[in-house]
C-alpha cells in the first residue's frame, strides 16, 4: 500500500467521523511531512500506539474550544477536563481503528492515552517523520498526526 493510499485512509476516516458523530462535515487540508519542526500540539492530544507490522503512533490534537463544541453537538453537557480528554482519545482511537480495518490484523493499536501537555514532544519512533493532516471544522483547527515505520 502506497503512502498516499495510507494517508487517504486516515483522511477518509476524519471526514467520516465528523459527518457521522457531530453531523457536520470537516475539511482536511493538504497532508504534509513535518520536516524541520515537530507538529505543534493543541490543548488536548489523544495518542494511540501502533505495533505489529507497522510501529509508531496516531495522534489527534485539538483546542479545548473545538472539543467543547463537539461535545455540545453530541448532546453532552459535561465539559470537564475528563470528558474533553476522553473525546480526544476517542477520536484518535476511532481513526486508528478505521485504519486497522483497512491495514489488517497486523496493525495492532493500543488503548488511547492523553498526552500530558503541549510542551512535551510526542514519542515518535526514531528515523521516521510525522505526517500532519490539518483538519478544519467550523472555525476550529485540529490535526491528525500519523507517524509509522
Amino acid at each position: 500500500m502506497s503512502l498516499e493510499t495510507e494517508v487517504g485512509v486516515f483522511v477518509d476516516g476524519v471526514l467520516n467521523y465528523f459527518s457521522t458523530t457531530v453531523q457536520q462535515g470537516a475539511q482536511c487540508g493538504t497532508p504534509h511531512l513535518a520536516l524541520n519542526d515537530m507538529p505543534e500540539l493543541a490543548d488536548y492530544t489523544g495518542v494511540i500506539q501502533v505495533s505489529g507490522k507497522r510501529t509508531g503512533l496516531v495522534a489527534f490534537t485539538a483546542p479545548k474550544s473545538m472539543l467543547s463544541v463537539m461535545l455540545m453537538r453530541m448532546q453532552e453537557t459535561d465539559m470537564s477536563h475528563e470528558n474533553l480528554s476522553d473525546l480526544a482519545g476517542e477520536i484518535a482511537n476511532t481513526l486508528a481503528g478505521n485504519a486497522r480495518r483497512e491495514f489488517g490484523q497486523q496493525f495492532q493499536i493500543s488503548v488511547p492515552v492523553l498526552h500530558p501537555d503541549r510542551a512535551t514532544a510526542l514519542p515518535y519512533p526514531s528515523a521516521s517523520r510525522p505526517i500532519v493532516i490539518p483538519i478544519d471544522w467550523r472555525n476550529y483547527h485540529a490535526r491528525l498526526i500519523v507517524c509509522l515505520n
